[in-house]
């Protein structure tokens, strides 16, 4: 099983007075995800689904991540802010016998993959990482990529 993390895009707005929960990426955030996005097809990262939180942002990122690997988004509300190890868990296991990309938050990713693999990591907005399990063997951190790195 493979397990992609992508976290979602520059959301970050001056002045921004609503709920966080509310924001969307910004028109940087946009423009870099559809950048990373490509670069995800140029790896042939193959997921059977999407799940996204259901925050706009990770919407978002979701959405032009989908585009790219045309694919479908499935909204799953485990992974908004203050997902964990039980929810990894319960969704790893719904989900064993697929590849997914899950699209969310930080530091929530970073704790997600410290669970699996024991390596601390910190994921970067737009980031990536690919995590492999299988049965009987300790997950393996595959790679983690930031976004300052992808070229289109």
């Amino acid at each position: 099983m493979k397990v992609y993390f992508l976290r979602h895009g520059e959301a970050d707005w001056p002045n921004w007075d609503k709920p966080d929960e509310k924001r969307p990426l910004t028109r940087k955030g946009k423009k870099e995800m559809r950048k990373v996005a490509k670069f995800l097809a140029r790896l042939e990262v193959a997921p059977d689904l999407i799940l996204t939180s259901p925050l706009p942002r990770a919407r978002q990122t979701a959405e032009i991540a989908a585009k790219a690997l045309d694919l479908h988004v499935t909204e799953e509300p485990a992974l908004a802010p203050g997902f964990d190890a039980d929810k990894l868990a319960a969704l790893l296991q719904a989900h064993a016998a697929q590849d997914i990309l899950l699209v969310g938050h930080e530091p929530d990713f970073s704790s997600a993959i410290c669970t699996l693999t024991g390596g601390s990591v910190k994921m970067s907005k737009a980031g990536l990482a690919r995590v492999d399990i299988a049965d009987g063997m300790p997950s393996q951190l595959v790679w983690l990529i930031s976004p300052k790195i992808v070229t289109c």
